[in-house]
């Protein structure tokens, strides 16, 4: 008889989502206080507020706002919507029809080395 799936096992590729975007938004947050301000006072609480600003947007955006938009472009517009435009229905000439004239040499005038005064 199978086993039901427990709750962490449900939940385990929405952590790792969260882990990823935290660990991104640390990066970055660093990354931004560290040029902005060096290693002076107060490096922590910046920290913080840049890594709380930088993980809700992104949490929001590729979390919430992504999926929503791709949801409701599947909804609301068909599946048919994103498929390859059909080709179109250009008659293409034939071979022999197609004339190719050789490239010609251009006939350049010599630079003078002569002074215009």
């Amino acid at each position: 008889m199978p086993q039901p799936a427990s709750r962490f096992s449900t939940l385990q590729p929405l952590l790792r989502q969260w882990a990823v975007l935290a660990g991104i938004s640390f990066a970055l947050a660093l990354t931004l206080t560290l040029y902005l301000y060096g290693t002076q006072d107060q490096l922590f609480g910046r920290l913080f507020r840049a890594f709380f600003v930088f993980f809700w947007l992104m949490a929001v955006t590729f979390l919430a706002a992504v999926p929503f938009v791709s949801w409701a472009a599947a909804n609301w517009f068909g599946p048919t919507w994103a498929e390859t435009p059909a080709r179109s229905r250009q008659r293409k000439k034939p071979a022999a029809a197609v004339s190719r004239t050789p490239a010609r040499a251009v006939a350049r005038p010599k630079p003078s080395n002569q002074n215009h005064l």
